[in-house]
């Protein structure tokens, strides 16, 4: 629970982030500004997208990090990934990992911003939902940090949900950018920002405590703690089936 409140906080204050990089995008979103409420709704479907995508890399990343959980390194991931994000709080990733962009990532990224182009010039139902997916595939250091929480729940669909809130989280300024335009002034943003690398090493250090099994429930259960609380989930749920099977 608390590692997945991590995740809507580093998106919050990671919105700010957000609006200087993908703000362009919600200023240009071709929403029907004279009818508020089909704008509220092509809104929503963007944050549906951007939701999904970030969903789905969610996903891939959990399998990752379960496959390291697999290979002996339960109990270490969440340790291991929480110091990663610590350092990558405050160390820029291109100085840690100082790695160039292969081939194939930039034609994924040229595809990704020349489709998001594409539909950033229709105006269909769809098109939205669509521009939400294209914006939430988008290069971002702020979710890449992220998916490092992602890899850290060792769990596929934990790591799904940790990006759809994490996605989440950045919805509410998104959504001012689309409604009000630029309403934050660069030195604003700029001394927000300067918040955003505490944020993350906050979460780190969630991720630290968590791997560290000190028995604190809910921050840092014990594998015991964990198996526990699956047990009373299990049983909950074959309470339920039994109560329906007997109501019919």
């Amino acid at each position: 629970m608390g590692i997945l409140l991590s995740a809507l906080l580093l998106g919050l204050l990671g919105s700010f982030h957000c609006l200087g990089m993908c703000g362009p995008i919600a200023f240009i979103l071709p929403v029907d500004r004279k009818n508020k409420a089909k704008m509220s709704f092509q809104t929503l479907l963007y944050h549906l997208g951007r939701m999904t995508a970030y969903g789905l890399i969610g996903l891939m990343f959990g399998y990752l990090g379960k496959g390291v959980s697999l290979l002996g390194f339960q109990q270490k991931i969440s340790l291991i990934m929480g110091i990663i994000m610590v350092i990558f709080a405050f160390v820029p990733a291109s100085k840690v990992l100082r790695l160039k962009p292969l081939a194939w990532w930039n034609k994924l990224v040229y595809f990704i911003k020349n489709s998001l182009g594409n539909y950033l010039q229709k105006r269909s139902t769809f098109g939205f939902y669509t521009i939400g997916f294209f914006n939430g595939l988008l290069p971002c250091g702020l979710v890449y940090v992220a998916l490092v929480g992602a890899i850290a729940t060792g769990d596929p669909l934990l790591g799904a949900l940790y990006m759809a809130i994490f996605g989440l989280g950045t919805a509410p300024m998104m959504t001012l950018a689309i409604f009000l335009g630029n309403f934050v002034s660069v030195k604003i943003r700029n001394k927000i920002n300067k918040i955003i690398p505490y944020a993350v090493a906050f979460v780190g250090i969630l991720f630290i405590l968590r791997g560290l099994n000190l028995g604190i429930k809910y921050i840092s259960p014990t594998n015991q703690m964990i198996e526990k609380m699956k047990d009373k989930k299990f049983e909950k749920m074959h309470h339920k089936i039994e109560n329906i099977t007997h109501e019919e």
